[in-house]
């Protein structure tokens, strides 16, 4: 007789298990887990939908506050407005610019970095970590730190000014050093066996096999690079060089009015309102479509690097 002959039933024990019948506190928990969750979705999905019905909604409708969930005096004119102005345009290429590069060489220095404190042969590895670990908790503080960018390093006005001070995060630098240390050494001697040197076997072999983590290091760190505007704020000085959130700052603190933008005065009281939520959503939309790219390595790239076993 054969393992396949004793080996039981895979549907038949499926079929059975489908049939216990479960247990009222296991009724009451997935009612009430139910429950929570869908209010939950509610409560996050809220604020974009209100977003998005602002938008399409007129300046009168939303001082009045009739705006909800759907839009109130439908109108497209305020995108009429954003979408043909230039400097948005312009802002907006600024920001994929530097998200793009940032988000390169960000994951470049933390993943080699990463690699190199996971190694436990590693000459000064707990020197290195304890220096990583220390500037979790110290910093030199916000004016050191624009006195090193603007002065010491000449980045001031550049494109390394917004990309450079915040490549690497200890955070996600931690996580993918436990991830590297749980990965199997034994893959790893078999390619040095095989002829791959140090760079061979981490460009080869660790690379490849740690997709998660990296998807999820690299949404990460693009989508606070997306956000940033900070950077911008203290570096920057000419508007042609701004992200696309300087463009959306410079408009919330009324540092750009809808006067600019629009061609008169009623189409000023038109956008006065609603420019807000028009440029939010134009700015929003591109990191959101991300996401469903990436799900699927989100929760388990970070429990992957998170729980050490």
């Amino acid at each position: 007789m054969t393992d396949f002959d004793t080996a039981p039933d895979i549907a038949h024990v499926r079929s059975s298990l489908t049939q216990i019948k479960p247990t009222p506190g296991t009724v009451a928990f997935r009612v009430f887990n139910t429950i929570f969750l869908t209010l939950l979705s509610l409560v996050t999905i809220y604020p974009f939908v209100n977003l998005v019905a602002k938008a399409f909604s007129s300046d009168g409708e939303i001082a009045a506050g009739h705006v909800n969930l759907w839009p109130r005096g439908f109108t497209t004119t305020t995108f009429h407005f954003v979408l043909t102005d230039p400097m948005f345009w312009l802002n907006y290429r600024n920001t994929l610019v530097y998200t793009v590069l940032g988000t390169v060489i960000a994951m470049a220095i933390t993943t080699t970095f990463a690699y190199a404190i996971s190694r436990p042969n590693l000459r000064g590895r707990g020197f290195f970590v304890g220096i990583a670990v220390f500037t979790m908790f110290f910093g030199g503080g916000l004016i050191p730190n624009y006195i090193l960018v603007t002065q010491w390093l000449h980045m001031r006005n550049t494109i390394w000014a917004i990309v450079l001070p915040g490549a690497l995060s200890v955070f996600n630098l931690l996580v993918m050093k436990s991830f590297f240390e749980n990965f199997p050494t034994e893959l790893e001697e078999a390619a040095s066996l095989d002829g791959l040197s140090t760079y061979g076997v981490f460009f080869r072999v660790v690379m490849p096999l740690s997709k998660a983590v990296l998807a999820t290091m690299t949404l990460f760190y693009a989508v606070g690079a997306w956000n940033s505007w900070f950077g911008a704020f203290l570096y920057l000085d000419d508007k042609t060089k701004f992200p696309v959130m300087m463009y959306l700052r410079n408009l919330i603190a009324g540092a750009t009015g809808s006067v600019d933008i629009a061609g008169n005065a009623n189409d000023a009281v038109q956008i006065g309102q609603n420019i807000q939520s028009v440029t939010m959503l134009l700015t929003v939309l591109p990191i959101v479509c991300v996401y469903p790219f990436v799900q699927k390595y989100f929760v388990s790239g970070v429990m992957l690097g998170s729980v050490k076993g």
